[in-house]
Formats: structure tokens, C-alpha cells, sequence
């Protein structure tokens, strides 16, 4: 009899902290899936941002290209142009 009241309380023992254990692993599951998320979310972002950085870089160098053109034409010009004689 004594055996089997040690053998019920072990295992009450064992029962309880399995619990304990189920809820912490529980808890941490969650708290995984949440981070999962944020680093989803975060990822997303990033992303997006990444794609507009490089649409204002195309449009930079488009702008760019645009002004070396107008520079060259603008200095062909002056070039082309007679002095004025005073």
C-alpha cells in the first residue's frame, strides 16, 4: 500500500510538471509565431522598400541622362554660336 501511494504521488508529480511544461511550451510556441509574423511583416517592408529605392534610382538616372543631354546640346550651342563684335 505504501508503494502504491508512492507510485501515485511520483506520478502526480510527473503529471503536474508535464503540465507545467505543456503550457510553457505553449507559451513559447506562441511567442514563436508571433516573431514568425513580425519578421514576415518586417520582410514585407523591407521589400517594398527596397523596390521603391530602386524606382527612384532608375528615375535619378533618367533625370541625370536627361540634363547630360541637355548640357551637351546647350554647350554644342555656345560653341556654334559666332562671337558677338563690339
Amino acid at each position: 500500500m505504501k508503494h502504491t501511494i508512492k507510485v501515485i504521488t511520483l506520478l502526480s508529480i510527473i503529471g503536474l510538471a508535464g503540465c507545467a511544461s505543456n503550457g510553457d511550451l505553449e507559451t513559447i510556441q506562441a511567442q514563436v509565431r508571433q516573431a514568425n509574423e513580425t519578421a514576415d511583416a518586417a520582410l514585407k517592408t523591407a521589400n517594398a522598400a527596397k523596390a521603391e529605392a530602386n524606382n527612384a534610382t532608375e528615375i535619378a538616372e533618367a533625370a541625370r541622362a536627361s540634363a547630360d543631354t541637355t548640357e551637351n546640346k546647350v554647350e554644342y550651342l555656345l560653341k556654334k554660336q559666332k562671337p558677338v563684335r563690339k
